[in-house]
């Protein structure tokens, strides 16, 4: 439970991180650096006070008035949100602190818009009313206020699911084995898992279970070759290798050296021999020429809004705009175009993003299908039960947080028929 100090500390990261420059996570890891005296309790109480504040941001700018006090905000999400009593903070308070807290538990806030209670902005209410319609829209902005948990993937080349529950059972007691993912396990959020032997030694990683479902999604065979074309930090490629019991080869491409280097040291731990990581200038560049018409299996997991991920970035709400959005249209297509140079023929290309928008997910399928007619859709429904997942959602990969409780996710398998 956060105590004045602690509250004091909040305050001041909520000013470093509410400028949307940069990510929370990494603003937030810099503040521990800098204060060292901070213990892990703390840091665990401090996270969920920040997280907190940013999934409800404008309802609480809303209610507080006064959007430049951080102290307010966090004050405001512990009695509003979390239902703490004024008594058990008003000693660490000025007077009129104390007024302004007493008056926050009469406030009314039936009258704000839906936008207001659940904290999104207009432009994105918009667009998911439009989409989903009002009820399912409400039910989608809730899903976004709820934490998820951790969602760990199994690295089956070294360990089964049935050992590894086994051995985190001695230390963790809420284990819960996913719904979807033959390979997946999830466990309380906020466990520590850096020092962990098992994490350290290749045999977990963190993934969400959305993003494994990709990976078999990808329906990668033994002896195939893949690309990842927009690897980023390597998990869906991990994930894919150890589907294909490290035979065949894959290549991850991302831009970022920095990523490929840290997807070289999951790579050593990983236990895989399968596995390629190189960087690339751009999606045109000169080294995947030579490969064109080589590959099996392109999987094209592209920028995004990252709508689907607002469980676990909720600063990603704060960041978009819709001319963000047609910028990143754009950017979509063009990757598509880019990736499907690699696939060879009766090969497929998978486009996928962790957005819950249609204008990045099915719109985007559609434009590039208009344009190529060498590609037909394969249903993933048909792909799923190959791979015994006990999951329906038609044509497309259509994962939502209120529906199969993963991150919101969307996939779309093309294949090149000429």
């Amino acid at each position: 439970m956060l105590n004045l100090d602690l509250i004091q500390h909040c305050a001041n990261i909520l000013g470093e991180i509410l400028d949307f420059h940069g990510p929370a996570d990494m603003k937030l890891s810099n503040y521990y650096r800098e204060h060292g005296e901070l213990g892990q309790k703390d840091r665990g109480e401090i996270a969920e006070c920040i997280y907190g504040v940013i999934r409800r941001l404008r309802f609480l700018k809303k209610i507080n008035e006064d959007d430049s006090n951080f102290k307010k905000l966090v004050i405001a999400w512990l009695i509003k949100i979390e239902g703490r009593s004024i008594r058990e903070l008003e000693h660490g308070l000025s007077k009129d602190e104390i007024e302004w807290a007493k008056s926050l538990k009469s406030r009314d806030t039936e009258n704000y818009t839906w936008p207001e209670k659940l904290s999104l902005p207009d432009w994105l209410w918009d667009l998911l009313v439009e989409q989903y319609g009002l009820d399912e829209a409400i039910d989608l902005g809730r899903s976004f206020l709820e934490p998820a948990k951790l969602d760990i993937r199994i690295n089956t080349i070294k360990i089964s699911r049935e050992e590894l529950i086994e051995l985190l059972a001695k230390e963790i007691v809420d284990i819960e084995v996913m719904a979807y993912s033959p390979s997946g396990i999830r466990i309380p959020r906020g466990t520590s898992l850096s020092k962990n032997p098992l994490f350290v030694e290749g045999k977990i990683e963190v993934q969400d279970e959305s993003s494994q479902i990709l990976s078999f999604t990808v329906d990668a065979k033994r002896g195939m070759m893949v690309a990842d074309f927009c690897a980023g930090a390597g998990g869906k490629s991990l994930a894919i290798g150890a589907i294909m019991k490290n035979t065949g080869r894959i290549y991850a491409y991302d831009i970022s050296e920095k990523r490929i280097i840290n997807l070289g040291k999951r790579l050593k731990k990983s236990g895989l021999s399968n596995l390629f990581a190189q960087k690339i200038k751009n999606e045109k560049d000169a080294k995947l020429k030579k490969l064109h018409g080589k590959f099996d299996r392109v999987l094209a997991d592209v920028p995004c809004s990252g709508t689907g991920t607002f469980r676990r970035n909720p600063d990603l709400k704060w960041k978009n705009s819709i001319k963000d959005l047609d910028e990143l249209n754009i950017k979509q297509l063009a990757i598509l175009e880019e990736a499907k140079k690699l696939v060879k023929k009766e090969g497929r290309l998978i486009y996928s993003t962790c957005s819950l928008l249609k204008r990045e997910n099915e719109s985007i399928v559609e434009s590039f299908l208009d344009s190529n007619k060498n590609f037909r859709v394969i249903s993933v429904d048909e792909i799923l039960i190959k791979n015994q997942i006990p999951l329906s959602t038609g044509n497309f990969l259509k994962l939502t947080p209120h529906h199969q409780k993963t991150d919101g996710f969307f996939a779309a398998v093309l294949e090149r028929i000429e």
